[in-house]
């Protein structure tokens, strides 16, 4: 990749601070800061997003057009779940600290805290990630239109995507005020597997947004679902005084 920066201008930017570019906050434990080129215009064909989240708490299903990432655990714990576009399965790779789970360009996918004080890191190979939400998806497609094409009732797909709320980025919504229902209902529920949109209305970059009172945040992730085997096995060093010699 040819560079066309010019190292001379006194404008050249080699260094920011990516805690000052909060561009989605849930609450004081959920939000997403952003680097990109935007903040820094050396930065070239990368980017990332600095991803802080409490136990429970869902980077909600959403795919990247522009780019693939690759997300790395900092701290606490989080299972990262893709849909296989080739194969149609959907996959789960659980990640603790020093581990990652990379999502080609393009995949469906979402990512769970299983801990309290989850920091993730998602690294991208553009210079700035876009994304595509499935909230935004499901609350611009109209509701008949989703009913006439998968052979629904359309009162009933008002009525359940009615509290849907557009951008979420990171679920449960902080006004979410009804978690024992909620968690029941989903337990009813377990198999219920999302499908990839294929066709989307609208596409947008990272960018601040407001965001309302915080409330119950806790809503305990009730989907069951069964882990996938990594194509190779990798080693885990927890407890492990003398790691082999040859690592």
């Amino acid at each position: 990749m040819t560079s066309y920066m010019d190292y001379k201008s006194p404008n050249t930017q080699f260094t920011f601070d990516v805690n000052s570019n909060t561009t989605f906050k849930k609450d004081a434990n959920n939000y997403i800061n952003t680097l990109s080129i935007k903040e820094l215009n050396t930065l070239e064909n990368t980017s990332l997003l600095d991803i802080f989240l409490s136990k429970s708490n869902v980077v909600e299903p959403h795919y990247h057009q522009n780019a693939a990432e690759l997300v790395y655990c900092i701290s606490g714990a989080a299972v990262v779940s893709i849909i296989n576009p080739f194969t149609n399965e959907l996959l789960h790779f659980p990640i603790c600290p020093g581990q990652v789970a990379n999502v080609p360009q393009g995949w469906w996918h979402y990512e769970v805290a299983t801990m309290d004080c989850t920091h993730l890191l998602a690294i991208f190979n553009a210079p700035v990630p876009e994304v595509i939400l499935g909230s935004d998806i499901l609350s611009l497609t109209p509701a008949n239109v989703l009913a006439h094409t998968y052979c629904l009732n359309e009162a009933k797909v008002k009525d359940a995507l009615a509290p849907l709320q557009p951008g979420t980025f990171i679920g449960p919504p902080a006004d979410c005020c009804e978690p024992s229902k909620m968690a029941g209902e989903n337990i009813a529920a377990p198999n219920m597997a999302p499908h990839m949109p294929m066709h989307v209305p609208q596409a947008h970059s990272f960018g601040y947004q407001p965001y309302s009172n915080p409330g119950y945040y806790g809503q305990p992730y009730v989907q069951q679902y069964h882990q996938q085997p990594y194509a190779q096995a990798y080693p885990v060093y927890q407890n492990v005084v003398n790691p082999p010699e040859n690592l």
